[in-house]
């Protein structure tokens, strides 16, 4: 059986990758079939994620058990899992996080279910427009970030940052405040 996957992103107008897989192909297979057709290194903890009709994440197929989950949470590994343990019908959706530090994602819809053929290795249908950025630059110059147009929060760099300038100098002095007129009210009006 053969699955047709299409994935898009919510970042990059006019982005579309559709492949198809083997249903018995892992998830790390579909894994490495996204990065190659994103022209992505593959140095990143990636993920997939199960997803409800409304996109809401429920299972978790991680790249590599890190033993961060409850003894009684399953754990899945991309290598170890066929899809067909987990796609059973048209129109599955998952989320495959491509982008870990800042949980950016494609958004996948199993298309079509093909009975009776069978591939070696996945393909790439169609890809249309180019991928996002997989991992977000954090550019330490706000100019910079406003200039390419980006949407990244930019951090300050903690050796620019002047605590002084904002909370006040270190000559603060508890008997400089005047109290008046912040008594704790009984609730009865002035």
């Amino acid at each position: 059986m053969l699955y047709r996957i299409k994935f898009i992103s919510d970042e990059v107008d006019g982005f579309l990758r559709e492949i198809k897989i083997d249903s018995d192909a892992t998830f790390l297979e579909l894994n490495n079939i996204i990065l190659q057709s994103c022209s992505y290194p593959d140095d990143q903890m990636t993920s997939f994620y199960l997803c409800d009709e409304e996109w809401e994440r429920q299972q978790q197929i991680t790249r590599e058990d890190m033993g961060a989950s409850s003894a009684d949470e399953d754990i899945y590994v991309m290598d170890e899992v066929r899809l067909s343990e987990f796609i059973e019908d048209e129109e599955q959706r998952l989320e495959y996080v491509f982008d870990p530090f800042s949980d950016r994602c494609f958004y996948l819809d199993v298309k079509e279910v093909i009975p009776g053929e069978s591939l070696k290795s996945p393909v790439v249908l169609r890809a249309k427009g180019d991928a996002p950025q997989q991992i977000l630059d954090l550019d330490l110059d706000p100019l910079s970030a406003i200039t390419k147009g980006t949407k990244n929060i930019v951090p300050v760099p903690s050796d620019e940052f002047d605590e002084d300038a904002i909370y006040g100098g270190a000559s603060f002095n508890d008997d400089d405040i005047d109290l008046e007129g912040f008594e704790i009210s009984d609730g009865r009006p002035f």
